[in-house]
């Protein structure tokens, strides 16, 4: 982090000098008309526009119906014409030229990154603050008076009477529209052509609407092209976590290093040790039980006796096939398992079940049951479909039915730990962690009434996981629920250690 933040001020140092751009040279807009926040001054002129205009025709009208000469006025179409010119060119400076100039002046992204001897190269923003600061209190920052080497500075206070850094004139404009709420903060990127520079400019927007730094927030050092479109909207920088490797893990005679994102101290090094112990023992063996993701839409019917009628049918075996034909169409991957059912008066939970090949599959199944529903509305035309989530699927929330029936890949792994690695390695006995398990992750679980939480921490490892590999954190609510068994084994030596995890939602991948 240091290094690159001191390339970064070295490249600071290389740009040509920079200038001082006060903001009173910003010409007037048609917003400051009137002294009010700009949507009442938009709301007043809009307004005033509409009924001056609706009054005159209606005026007209009355003169045409009448046979009245229409230069003939009175002193309140007289007004209302004035009130008419007055609006028109109101509305016509603030959204009529803007628009028009911003078409045909607005230069092109190759224009902006010229380096032309007319015009001053500049830094984005604010240079990144410098202080040594735990990761965890990076995010915690007020504002700090800026170096006088600094690149552009406006002579304008901001909330706490520090200086502000911008680029260019132009930027600043941008900012100042941003935080006007006339130009739109998602629609930085499409305007600009300029992903990293729709950025800082939205990153410059929010610090002055909240008063707050973002200095601890790094910027520079990311593709924000990469993510456009695809996976966050509206970025202002991007959070670093730290990734270990715990490991090796040895699991049915292959050898895996488990990457782990977390900012948790000891996380990495007990899994670790957890691996070494079961490497040294001759690895662990796993079985994959299951593997189907669900969704489940919920639909209404008039009667209690209708939504029984679709549950029988969509239950029996002999319409399978029939189902499963409609449902397969959606991919070449998905194909379905099973429907089960749930009513509740007029309502009916269906509960979809597909294999979904490597991927994870809530696209792929949705897909599918879009297709069922729509096939099964020939014979039940009364079907409302309320939501293709009626949350009996259940998704990113802890539930019973994924703890017994199981959603995504359920699989069950078990190790026998010898009793002088138990010793050496977990620094502990058989019969203490035997009695632990049994009296706080079985009994003090249920105690709790726990859902799926008959663990000591699976949460914690199947998260940083999670965001190690890119797969969707949200679902660690589902996938981390466990059951851990512990028994004496081989006349209390040895220590025989199972997990059960029967909803665990992953995108497949190639292990490191």
């Amino acid at each position: 982090m240091e290094s690159h933040r001191r390339s970064s001020t070295k490249s600071v140092q290389s740009l040509k000098p920079t200038k001082r751009i006060p903001l009173e040279d910003d010409s007037t807009k048609a917003s400051d008309a009137l002294p009010l926040p700009l949507y009442v001054t938009n709301a007043v002129f809009f307004t005033l526009f509409f009924s001056v205009v609706y009054f005159l025709l209606a005026r007209w009208r009355e003169k045409i119906r009448t046979s009245t000469p229409l230069h003939v006025v009175t002193f309140s179409e007289i007004v209302a014409i004035f009130a008419l010119v007055a609006s028109f060119i109101y509305l016509l400076g603030f959204f009529g030229i803007d628009f028009v100039q911003s078409l045909i002046l607005r230069p092109s992204t190759d224009v902006w990154n010229s380096e032309d001897d007319g015009e001053v190269s500049e830094v984005l923003l604010r240079k990144e603050d410098a202080r040594k600061v735990p990761c965890g209190q990076a995010l915690d920052c007020s504002l700090q008076p800026l170096p006088p080497s600094s690149p552009i500075v406006t002579a304008q206070k901001v909330f706490d009477e520090n200086l502000v850094t911008v680029t260019t004139k132009e930027d600043e404009e941008i900012i100042n529209s941003v935080v006007d709420g006339i130009t739109p903060s998602y629609s930085l990127e499409s305007k600009l052509g300029d992903c990293k520079r729709a950025t800082a400019i939205r990153r410059e927007a929010l610090q002055r609407l909240t008063g707050k730094s973002l200095s601890g927030l790094p910027l520079n050092g990311f593709d924000y092209e990469s993510i456009l479109g695809q996976c966050c909207e509206m970025p202002v920088g991007y959070v670093q976590i730290p990734v270990g490797i715990a490991g090796p893990l040895l699991l049915n005679g292959r050898e895996y290093s488990v990457p782990m994102a977390t900012t948790e101290g000891c996380l990495v090094a007990s899994t670790n040790r957890g691996c070494k112990a079961i490497h040294l023992c001759g690895g662990a063996t796993s079985v994959l039980l299951r593997d189907g993701m669900t969704r489940a839409p919920i639909v209404r019917f008039g009667t209690a006796k209708r939504a029984a009628d679709l549950k029988l049918y969509l239950e029996d075996p002999e319409n399978f096939e029939t189902l499963a034909v409609v449902f397969n169409r959606s991919s070449r991957f998905a194909r379905l398992q099973g429907v089960k059912c749930a009513i509740a008066g007029k309502n009916l939970y269906l509960r979809f079940s597909c294999s979904t090949g490597d991927a994870m599959g809530m696209n792929m199944v949705s897909k599918g049951v879009q297709n069922v529903l729509d096939f099964l509305q020939t014979d039940f035309p009364d079907m409302d479909v309320i939501g293709i989530s009626g949350n009996f699927c259940s998704d990113k929330k802890p539930a019973a039915v994924n703890w017994i029936e199981g959603r995504g890949k359920s699989v069950v792994c078990e190790a026998i730990i010898k009793g002088d690695v138990v010793r050496k390695v977990l620094k502990t006995s058989v019969e203490s962690l035997v009695e632990l398990n049994m009296l706080k992750n079985l009994t003090g679980s249920a105690m709790a009434g726990a859902l799926g939480g008959f663990n000591a921490h699976a949460s914690n490892i199947v998260t940083a996981i999670y965001i190690a590999t890119g797969q969707d954190p949200a679902q660690n609510v589902e996938s981390s629920h466990c059951i851990t068994m512990m028994e004496a084994v081989n006349d209390g030596k040895d220590l025989h250690v199972s997990v059960t995890m029967p909803s665990i939602e992953v995108i497949d991948c190639v292990a490191v």
